[in-house]
């Protein structure tokens, strides 16, 4: 098992806390089993800085539970449990404080060194399989990222409640490095919110852009809607149940909900059994509408075992 702190200064990445060039830091760790999978955070986050650095909290094994109580996305992802085959995780931190604009702007920069670290880690090891996992702003990054990426470098993208633009995601994905990669993005209305006040407090690339709730139009992309219920029949059917929603209004239930970071792990860590296309072709084509979920009735919460709530299996 290896998990590794890295953050973008400007568009440039660096060990967290540690000095030395990345590819030593790298390359020290030698030969692993298993996939590389790059966690990147969204906004309010800055490393070092005590009360909001990444690497104490979700992106911790062992978090801090500030500003909020937290899971390990590494450990829920598969890291952290003695087994050979865990591979690497790459915490990736960024400086999305402040501002909603200016964390945005900033979020150009962390893609560009992003892409300098997942090139890095696909030249040690060509043969092993690189996923990305980004929240919120964190989608941002890692779409940026696949515009400076060769054609084979990553090979999963799952993006949760992402604060991107409809023609920013268009755009990745028809790069050579876009288009080799299978983007899965999940979405909910209970995150209509924030999507709101991303299209209102950023500036669109056009007039008519809306964030990427909306859905993506691409080949190798699905969007999961996980507080449709349509959907989270579909994927109880393939062996993955998660949790009915129980908020109205939340920006981070793409990882809270029970189930949600058991479903990614597996996305990434057994692709061979969760195909793209046989998703797409289960689940509902379009989302629902914006603000829907305000003007139905809550679903009672459903009967998830406790094992589930755990995520630890």
């Amino acid at each position: 098992m290896a998990v590794i702190r890295i953050n973008a200064v400007g568009d440039t990445p660096v060990v967290h806390a540690r000095p030395g060039p990345l590819e030593e830091e790298i390359a020290r760790l030698g030969p692993l089993e298993g996939p590389v999978i790059v966690m990147i955070h969204g906004y309010s986050y800055k490393p070092g800085l005590p009360a909001h650095c990444p690497h104490r909290h979700i992106l911790s094994l062992d978090p801090h539970h500030m500003p909020w109580l937290a899971p390990s996305w590494p450990r829920q992802l598969g890291f952290g449990m003695g087994r050979g085959d865990e591979g690497l995780a790459v915490a990736f931190g960024w400086n999305s404080r402040g501002r909603l604009a200016a964390a945005q702007a900033r979020a150009i920069d962390a893609g560009r060194a992003l892409a300098r670290l997942v090139e890095v880690l696909h030249r040690q090891a060509p043969a092993r399989p690189i996923h990305l996992i980004g929240h919120s702003l964190g989608s941002e990054v890692v779409l940026r990222a696949l515009k400076d990426l060769p054609v084979g470098a990553v090979e999963r993208v799952i993006s949760l409640s992402g604060a991107s633009y409809q023609s920013v995601a268009t755009s990745a994905l028809t790069t050579p490095a876009g288009r080799a990669v299978e983007f899965f993005n999940i979405t909910s209305r209970e995150n209509d919110t924030f999507d709101f006040l991303f299209e209102t407090l950023t500036r669109r690339p056009n007039r008519n852009d809306r964030a990427i709730s909306k859905g993506i139009s691409a080949p190798n992309a699905v969007t999961l809607q996980i507080d449709c219920l349509e959907t989270l029949e579909q994927l109880s059917r393939m062996g993955h149940p998660l949790g009915l929603p129980e908020r109205r209004v939340c920006h981070r239930s793409t990882y809270l909900r029970p189930g949600a970071l058991r479903l990614y792990r597996q996305l990434m860590r057994h692709p061979e059994q969760i195909p793209l296309t046989r998703i797409q072709s289960s689940v509902p084509t379009a989302p629902e509408p914006r603000w829907s979920r305000l003007l139905r009735l809550r679903p009672q919460p459903g009967a998830v075992p406790i094992w589930q709530r755990i995520e630890l299996g």
